[in-house]
């Protein structure tokens, strides 16, 4: 599994978190196993090969903090989402643009440009051409305003 695929699968999860309210160990517990891959791997071709420990690590790490932080990357969703109000952003839209926020802020070994593409591919295969350029231009914004590099 190559690290796009990982992403790919914490955005699932971290979507998943906006509508499931159990403890993000559980989840992540039930959801990180091969056998549950196995049965994921029909509907969708991310989960055809199960994370190994450093994948799955990732994974984790990815998730809670998206979790740990979602307010702080809620905020600056809504701060540069002009003309939105965020209860309209899709909630698979939210989710990738709050892994590629959590990567930016708080996992400075990934470079931003590979968190922000990585976040528009992924976006392609789920969302609108517009929401696509809706999440591009959030990311570039929050990094030119927020991040100094």
């Amino acid at each position: 599994m190559v690290r796009n695929t990982a992403r790919e699968i914490a955005i699932h999860l971290s979507y998943e978190l906006s509508f499931n309210d159990r403890p993000i160990d559980t989840l992540l517990d039930e959801r990180l196993t091969a056998d549950t891959f196995a049965t994921l791997a029909g509907e969708d071709a991310v989960y055809a090969e199960a994370p190994n420990a450093k994948q799955a690590e990732y994974i984790r790490r990815l998730v809670k903090g998206v979790a740990e932080h979602g307010a702080e990357l809620d905020g600056y969703i809504a701060k540069y989402a002009k003309g939105w109000n965020f209860a309209r952003i899709p909630l698979v839209a939210s989710a990738i643009m709050r892994v590629a926020m959590y990567e930016i802020l708080y996992m400075p070994d990934i470079p931003n440009g590979a968190s922000i593409n990585e976040a528009v591919e992924i976006a392609k295969k789920y969302e609108t051409p517009e929401t696509v350029k809706f999440i591009n231009g959030i990311l570039g914004s929050f990094v030119r305003q927020e991040i100094s590099e």
